[in-house]
């Protein structure tokens, strides 16, 4: 019997790709066999892809969520999950969900005027400069994660969004 075993070399003149050299050599038991065939493809085996959950995302969750939609990020940041709601009349917080906070945007999804408007109307609710709101993640979708930049508690942060949103009722 003739064992077909493939072996991993090197392509002349090229360090990028290898080549694939096939050899028929006589075969011997099963186990000599598989033992042959996984010495000569040891070195040059390519490595498994480990599973990964989609483009840009990780198994660990990325917030910390703490009392509904303020949470703290791995680095320490306070963060916001944030359900925009652009077009709006007025700059209002609608609602406070375990899921997100609820807040209407009195400017147009363009060009990125609502995300600016989002961060400047929370630095007014939450009494923070401006350059201590800023956006992280999902600058061109509804679903939002806002980051503060300021030394706050995220409970006084919570607390501050609920009264808003109180206020706006």
């Amino acid at each position: 019997a003739v064992c077909v075993v493939a072996q991993r070399l090197p392509k002349p003149g090229s360090d990028t790709r290898p080549a694939v050299l096939a050899q028929s050599l006589p075969c011997a038991s099963g186990a000599a066999r598989a033992q042959r065939h996984s010495a000569d493809l040891r070195g040059g085996a390519m490595p498994k892809k480990s599973k990964s959950t989609g483009k840009g995302q990780s198994k660990e969750p990325v917030t910390t969520e703490l009392s509904g939609p303020v949470g703290i990020d791995k680095n320490g940041s306070i963060t916001i999950a944030i359900h925009a709601k652009p077009g709006s009349k007025l700059n209002a917080i609608t609602d406070v969900t375990m899921e997100a906070v609820g807040v209407a945007i009195a400017a147009p999804p363009t060009e990125g005027e609502a995300n600016a408007e989002l961060c400047r109307y929370l630095s007014k609710v939450l009494q923070l400069k401006k350059s201590e709101v800023v956006l992280d993640k999902g600058g061109k979708s509804r679903e939002k994660i806002v980051k503060v930049l300021a030394a706050k508690k995220p409970e006084d942060i919570l607390e501050k969004l609920k009264q808003e949103a109180a206020a706006n009722k």
